[in-house]
């Protein structure tokens, strides 16, 4: 009994057995035979009298229903935070130890955390729907009502949100997301609860039927579609970033493909052009040195109106032929011009 009230902190109950490891532990230290425990307290008021003795000795506190409703205050806290039930036991139960308080049966404990959830539940609820007006109201209701010209509901149509990246598909998500705007549930509502909350919340109404949400309170109801409109919005707006870099992508590498086919293309052009300017080049260098005709040079390798074809239009203005304005004939203004 003075180890169980110690640590985890309960009362052995009438006609418990205590693991036998426990029991020949306890008996060597005490000189006794382990199996004289089970002539222990045949009185159940002799257990119930050990029992307060020792609380008094180890300084323990009864749990009592003043108790109760303060450590129910306490707890509702971290019940805002999370509704996972056996989180809220293991912080119900390091509170009484620290607090030294007596361990009630379990199914209280378990009622206690089940009273706090549904608390914080309908808080988070109040918290999330808080400001919302009749307009607001009526345009979450419509979500759940069968779209004009089709045969689903909007919120069932909201869901279908993946699309592959085509042209095609994006003014679908565009639609979606400027639908969801338009019912002006504000994103600063998503800061008024913890983010597991309202995600849990969403992913509940995203897994529940339209006619199961419409039979839901009208408070629930209303928590649960904004934060699906919450959620739907951050998911459109993240499926539409998406789509919108890959099809810029898919734009870049088919203007690379492009590109690389023209060049690959005109590869040849190039090389015989390069091989052609040097011919040109090596032409124009001796007829310098020799002081012969430059245009005569050029000529020589090919005919003028060929070599005016090889460079682009527009690139440089076109060289008369007249021998008054060639470069050995034209006067030192003219060959600055």
């Amino acid at each position: 009994m003075l180890c169980y009230l110690r640590f985890p902190g309960r009362i052995l109950q009438q006609g418990e057995q205590p693991p036998a490891a426990l029991c020949a532990f306890i008996a060597e230290q005490l000189g006794l035979d382990a199996a004289q425990l089970g002539n222990y307290a045949e009185r159940d008021q002799t257990r119930r009298e050990h029992a307060v003795e020792i609380q008094a000795a180890l300084g323990l506190r009864p749990f009592t229903s003043a108790l109760y409703r303060e450590l129910a205050a306490w707890l509702l806290p971290t019940a805002l935070s999370t509704d996972h039930g056996p989180t809220l036991v293991a912080a119900l139960i390091e509170e009484l130890r620290v607090r030294r308080i007596v361990w009630p049966p379990l199914p209280a404990m378990e009622r206690l955390t089940a009273s706090v959830r549904a608390r914080a539940q309908r808080q988070l609820w109040r918290r999330l729907t808080d400001g919302l007006t009749d307009q607001h109201r009526q345009l979450l209701n419509q979500l759940l009502e069968i779209r004009a010209g089709g045969g689903q509901s909007t919120l069932a149509w909201l869901r279908q949100t993946a699309y592959t990246a085509t042209p095609g598909n994006f003014p679908k998500l565009v639609e979606r997301l400027t639908l969801v705007r338009s019912l002006g549930i504000d994103p600063e509502r998503a800061t008024r609860v913890h983010q597991n909350y309202w995600l849990k919340l969403a992913r509940e109404g995203g897994q529940s039927t339209v006619q199961h949400l419409a039979e839901l309170e009208p408070l629930r109801r209303y928590a649960t579609l904004t934060a699906l409109v919450l959620e739907l919005t951050a998911t459109l707006i993240d499926e539409a970033l998406n789509m919108f870099e890959h099809l810029v992508g898919q734009m870049f590498k088919k203007s690379e493909r492009a590109h690389a086919e023209q060049f690959h293309a005109s590869g040849k052009s190039i090389n015989e052009k390069v091989r052609l300017y040097a011919r040109v080049g090596q032409a124009l260098i001796e007829a310098r040195t020799t002081g012969g005709d430059v245009f005569a040079a050029i000529e020589s390798l090919l005919p003028w109106s060929k070599f005016e074809s090889t460079v682009p239009l527009g690139s440089t203005k076109r060289i008369s032929r007249n021998p008054r304005t060639r470069i050995g004939a034209a006067s030192p203004e003219e060959r600055y011009c």
